[in-house]
């Protein structure tokens, strides 16, 4: 299937690895132009320079998803490399989980208020293209209750009700927004692989609440991405679409 994403261009936020490289590698390989940014820039270079592997123009510039100035610097300068921008990936998160004051902050501040923020800049590049679509990565923690995490799952939820509002909002300007919420998905260097030393209890909790008996991996929330994205989802707006192996069916 031809998703025609030749030459889109792209922007993915938090896209120096996991679940972001991986959406990021995905348009590049479709032949899409793609700009990531992440905070460190060591990861952020070597992440750009595997893109470019796939002959597209690629854009990389450090970026803090909390600061107001930084995402319009980024945005900005995203837009001016790529000729515009046709498709936004708003992908960080600050992972709070904890029913603290430090860790809502956080999670407000980078999963909420920069996805906010990417979007307002970026929505007027796409209504000079006519149109563009945005997808925002969630979590299924945002659809269920939980012990563990409640900041994180909240301000989840709160992405997954603003989608639904957005695309409400943007469909006058032909600009689709849509919400994938992974499961657990392990990948180097990540939360879960991490977990899997420091707290196997919760790992092989989670690993055995997934009905497939492994955990996720970024490239399965790239193609969800990349379809999401295309014209052949032309008719899908305002979604939140879950990626987990059926975890969130066993509760």
């Amino acid at each position: 299937m031809d998703l025609h994403l030749k030459d889109k261009r792209v922007v993915v936020t938090g896209g120096s690895r996991g679940i972001g490289y991986a959406i990021a590698a995905a348009f590049a390989e479709e032949g899409s132009h793609v700009s990531i940014c992440a905070r460190g820039r060591d990861a952020l270079d070597a992440a750009a320079d595997k893109l470019r592997a796939h002959g597209t123009t690629i854009h990389a510039q450090p970026t803090d998803i909390s600061d107001p100035v930084a995402i319009e610097d980024y945005i900005e300068a995203a837009a001016s490399a790529l000729g515009g921008i046709d498709i936004l990936i708003n992908n960080p998160s600050a992972f709070g989980y904890a029913d603290t004051e430090e860790h809502w902050q956080s999670g407000i501040g980078v999963d909420l208020m920069g996805l906010l923020r990417c979007s307002w800049k970026a929505i007027p590049h796409m209504e000079e293209s006519g149109g563009g679509a945005i997808i925002h990565i969630s979590s299924i923690s945002g659809l269920k209750p939980t012990r563990r995490s409640p900041a994180y799952a909240a301000v989840k939820a709160a992405v997954i009700q603003y989608t639904t509002s957005q695309a409400l909002i943007l469909a006058e300007k032909s600009i689709r927004v849509n919400t994938i919420a992974p499961g657990s998905v392990e990948f180097p260097g990540g939360l879960w692989e991490q977990r899997k030393t420091s707290d196997p209890a919760t790992y092989n909790a989670a690993l055995g609440a997934i009905p497939f008996g492994r955990m996720g991996r970024p490239e399965e929330i790239a193609d969800a991405a990349l379809f999401l994205a295309s014209d052949r989802a032309g008719w899908i707006t305002g979604e939140c679409v879950s990626v987990d192996g059926g975890q969130r069916l066993t509760g």
